[in-house]
């Protein structure tokens, strides 16, 4: 079995693995992700959501490789955002940022970006990264201010990109989207597959 290291401390990242059969090792990063966006924004005043998420995801899984326990594993980082209406949203947590931007969302339309770096640490001398980024149109309902209201009030939207999940609460207010799924959740399956590929690492083995 090839050992997966996720550095994240996100919940329905693990629960997402862990429905697919991955059990991986956590190990939380320790990246200031507000520093390296404005540092990145500085240098590049024109940053995009997908070179924002894959950045960060960067940071997270290189903060992590001090850590023994990453030795001979593969390590994950992933970042998610929101890109709306020329914005890019992140956590928006307080609820007055959330309430409002609800009401902007409620039946229109935003692209969730999700950035994967993923670092082959099996030799750790010479580690090895490689980076993708998943992009899902995602159509939100048109909802009302009650409604809006009593899904802040829940805490749920305060914590997640964009204000929202399509794995919890938040499910109930998109009308549909188009694109992976699991990108919207904060991590791509698919992706992962993928990057492991590129490493050489047969993506069933990491089925505990």
């Amino acid at each position: 079995m090839t050992r997966l290291v996720l550095a994240s401390s996100s919940p329905a990242r693990l629960a997402l693995l862990r429905s697919a059969g991955i059990e991986p090792e956590i190990v939380l990063p320790d990246a200031d992700e507000s520093a390296l966006t404005e540092a990145a924004r500085q240098l590049d005043p024109n940053l995009t959501a997908e070179a924002m998420v894959a950045l960060l995801a960067k940071a997270k899984a290189e903060s992590v490789l001090g850590n023994l326990s990453t030795h001979g594993a593969l390590v994950l980082g992933g970042d998610s955002a929101l890109e709306f209406q020329g914005e890019i949203l992140g956590k928006p947590h307080e609820p007055e940022v959330a309430l409002e931007r609800w009401r902007k969302l409620s039946g229109n339309v935003g692209v969730l970006h999700s950035g994967h770096y993923l670092i082959d640490n099996r030799d750790p001398a010479n580690p090895v990264g490689a980076e993708m980024v998943s992009s899902t149109k995602v159509f939100f309902s048109k909802i009302s201010e009650a409604e809006i209201a009593d899904y802040v009030a829940t805490g749920e939207p305060l914590k997640v990109a964009g204000a929202f999940t399509i794995d919890g609460l938040g499910g109930a207010f998109i009308d549909r989207i188009e694109g992976d799924s699991h990108t919207v959740v904060g991590l791509s399956l698919k992706v992962l597959r993928e990057l492991a590929a590129g490493f050489g690492v047969h993506y069933p083995s990491f089925w505990r």
